[in-house]
């Protein structure tokens, strides 16, 4: 394969995340308009995932479940607002007790449990402090995008120094367009959405932090190295900089998946995002979800446009025989589809990823280029990387499993069967109008071959066919004639709960190391 010299070792990894990044809006996935070459190529040189599915529909467990290789009730980190618990071990923890260094550029969206470190007594410049601050990752530029810039990334200073003069400038040029009356208009608006960013497009975001990764990945030269290449993009604010911004017409941004009003059975859940979210209300018209598609699918082509300077990089310098890359997301944007804006709620158009995973080796050769139906998970990326990187698998923490063997083509037998996903959202609007409390907001979905459970905490479930009906437009979460499936999901949800791994402080070695090891000595228990 072009790019992909034989080889017998893994040494580097780049691990490229988007944020929001629908797996259907990419042309590998099957996009009938939007073309992503660059993304296409790592798909041709590796396996294309093609049910990949995220522990949580939203930014920051999802994102804590690719860091730990653990589920959302695992972790505990269950919303944006949630800080990340001090004592969870995260990929960076891995790699450094082998002496390695996962570093990023990007977004990681983590909440530091800076209360837990103070009560332990861990001043915060320490190394090992900062990387419970950070989730595990040395910071090269760390740069969440919702927010003006600050003292974590050199984006705003980067800009000022290329004439962006402004106390604010990622709010003035960034995400700040000219509107046609001559006045400022805010990329926050969707009404925005058309408008071009005011900044030029090389010193933009997607743009700037290639950049600094490529610099990196140079500057290391034939040194080993993990990185974590992690995009904003195409979350919102949706504007994007010339010419993207004007790539796509309405003509080009598909159907928009709803159900008939007349015979939808809306879940209570549902029906209280779509009255009480302003993200949902303005998605419901389809003439605004006609106005924005085509700026999401402009930044979602300006990504893969900079991936191709990755790769020619990579193919450039020679890196490309030992570096294992994967590509996904940390979860998709509903656009309109069911009726929602954002994330959140386990449709797939949130819930389901984009993976794609090439591994340089030899024993991957037999796989290369193809796609994958097998059923993974985000919490397979930890266990994945510390497999080819030769490193212990922490069976005792991890709860995903490694791709190597599907990369390998060593069948899928035994194999999951099943993807688990939860979701708390105790934080948003939904609550109040559920009349529901802080502790009543918790759901699990359960995704087999043929069938999506989702049971929702105090309301009935959702059932999809996702065989006959792969849109998931009718809920039989109260059908008579489902009953029986549905009590088999729910034990399956059950099954799944029971295996959670909380003994995460000591291994497998040291438990049978030290099973039934008090007679050794010299203690007698219960003996006659």
């Amino acid at each position: 394969m072009p790019g992909i010299p034989d080889t017998p070792s893994v040494r580097n990894v780049l691990f490229i995340m988007c944020d929001q990044l629908r797996w259907d809006y990419l042309s590998c996935y099957g996009h009938p308009v939007l073309q992503t070459p660059a993304i296409d190529a790592l798909a041709r040189r590796g396996v294309r995932f093609d049910r990949a599915y995220v522990q949580s529909p939203v930014c920051v467990p999802s994102r804590m479940s690719f860091y730990t290789g653990r589920y959302m009730g695992s972790h505990g980190t269950t919303w944006n607002h949630v800080p990340f618990p001090a004592g969870e071990v995260t990929l960076g923890d891995h790699l450094a007790r082998a002496g390695r260094d996962a570093v990023l550029a990007g977004k990681t969206h983590v909440i530091p449990d800076v209360a837990s470190l103070e009560r332990l007594g861990l001043p915060r410049d320490t190394r090992e402090a900062r990387l419970r601050l950070d989730g595990g990752f040395g910071e090269l530029d760390r740069y969440d995008g919702h927010a003006p810039p600050g003292r974590e990334s050199g984006y705003a200073d980067y800009l000022r120094a290329h004439g962006y003069d402004s106390r604010d400038p990622w709010t003035d040029f960034v995400i700040g367009a000219d509107d046609p009356a001559g006045g400022r208009a805010e990329g926050w608006l969707l009404r925005n959405a058309h408008l071009p960013a005011r900044v030029a497009e090389r010193h933009s975001e997607t743009a700037y932090m290639t950049d600094r990764a490529l610099a990196y990945m140079e500057g290391q030269g034939d040194k080993p190295w993990v990185l974590h290449l992690s995009y904003i993009k195409p979350h919102w604010p949706l504007m994007a900089p010339a010419p993207y911004h004007a790539m796509y017409r309405t003509a080009d941004t598909g159907p928009i998946l709803r159900a008939d009003p007349r015979t939808e059975n809306p879940h209570p859940v549902l029906q209280a995002y779509r009255l009480a979210h302003e993200d949902c209300l303005s998605h419901a018209r389809e003439e605004v979800v006609r106005h924005v598609r085509p700026t999401y699918m402009g930044l979602v082509k300006q990504v893969d446009d900079h991936l191709q300077r990755v790769i020619d990089f990579l193919d450039r310098s020679g890196r490309a025989k030992d570096t294992l890359i994967i590509f996904t997301a940390d979860h998709g944007d509903h656009l309109g589809d069911h009726g929602l804006g954002e994330k959140e709620l386990f449709y797939e158009q949130a819930v389901r990823v984009p993976m794609i995973v090439v591994d340089p080796r030899r024993s991957a050769d037999r796989t290369r280029g193809s796609a994958s139906t097998a059923l993974v998970e985000a919490i397979d990326v930890v266990p994945t990387l510390l497999d080819a990187l030769g490193l212990p698998p922490a069976p005792h923490v991890v709860e995903g499993r490694s791709l190597v063997p599907l990369l390998e083509g060593r069948g899928a037998s035994g194999w999951r069967d099943a993807v688990f996903s939860e979701l708390d959202y105790a934080f948003r609007a939904a609550r109040h109008t559920l009349g529901r409390g802080p502790d009543e907001c918790r759901a699990w979905m359960v995704r087999t071959e043929r069938w999506k459970y989702v049971h929702w905490q105090g309301l009935r479930p959702q059932l999809f066919d996702m065989v006959h009906d792969p849109d998931e437009l009718v809920d039989l979460g109260d059908d008579p004639a489902h009953a029986t499936v549905r009590a088999e999901m729910r034990e399956r949800l059950l099954d799944w709960q029971l295996l959670r791994k909380t003994r995460t402080t000591v291994d497998h070695a040291t438990v049978e190391r030290r099973t039934e090891d008090w007679k050794g000595k010299g203690l007698y228990i219960g003996v006659w």
